[in-house]
């Protein structure tokens, strides 16, 4: 399973000032997690595909379930019970205090920065696809594990009526549905993958008047992966 590597850079091709310091990737290692872990994985993947159009944020999960493991809180303080302004004591509000700053202190890495995803824009993932799949560099920069993971990142920000906004809230645009689909299409889905969402893509697609009516960044990027089959 996968595994948030902080302040780690082992690579030749990393260059760093401060020792990588926020530094944050996540590795995959099919023997970091027991069978329990990886069952309690798959039921918040479960979860979080099937409550996906009302709850758009993944909440770093997977990464609070493995910080719970390396960072246990080891007191948690009574909550503090105020019913009106008079229960507002400095022993309240110290008390509250703390057991926020407890708290975040669970989801600190060992390095003195707070991880997080930076998932929001949906047209990175795809345009970086594309740049890999014509340099030719794709399946080596993307193992499968990691092409299989940003499959589902795609399929779990799809909108409803079938299309991909900007970001992952964001509602369907020609510019995010078509690039996504195209990424999807260059890491191995056919026209039929999924459970019926390329197909629901390609029907926002066609029903908003095609890849024409993409904006002119799209277009760049369809015109560059074009180029490429030349």
């Amino acid at each position: 399973m996968w595994k948030l590597k902080v302040a780690e850079g082992e690579s030749q091709w990393l260059r760093t000032r401060n020792n990588h310091l926020g530094r944050q990737v996540w590795e995959f290692d099919p023997t970091l997690q027991s069978p329990q872990e990886i069952l309690q994985i798959e039921e918040a993947r479960h979860s979080f595909y099937h409550n996906r159009f009302t709850q758009k944020q993944s909440a770093d999960l997977l990464l609070r379930m493995q910080f719970a493991k390396e960072n246990p809180m080891h007191e948690v303080l009574p909550k503090a019970e105020v019913k009106g302004i008079e229960d507002v004591t400095e022993e309240v509000v110290t008390r509250t205090l703390r057991r926020a700053t407890s708290f975040l202190s669970t989801l600190q890495s060992h390095d003195g920065h707070w991880p997080g995803d930076y998932g929001g824009p949906m047209f990175m993932i795809p345009s970086l696809v594309i740049a890999l799949y014509i340099s030719g560099a794709l399946n080596l920069v993307f193992t499968e594990e990691h092409r299989k993971e940003i499959r589902r990142f795609m399929y779990n920000h799809q909108n409803e009526d079938g299309g991909w906004g900007l970001h992952i809230e964001g509602s369907s645009t020609m510019f995010g549905s078509v690039l996504t689909y195209v990424a999807l299409r260059l890491l191995g889905e056919g026209a039929s993958g999924g459970q019926a969402e390329m197909e629901k893509a390609r029907d926002w697609i066609l029903r908003h008047g095609g890849a024409t009516f993409i904006t002119s960044w799209g277009k760049m990027w369809l015109s560059v992966h074009i180029l490429s089959l030349i």
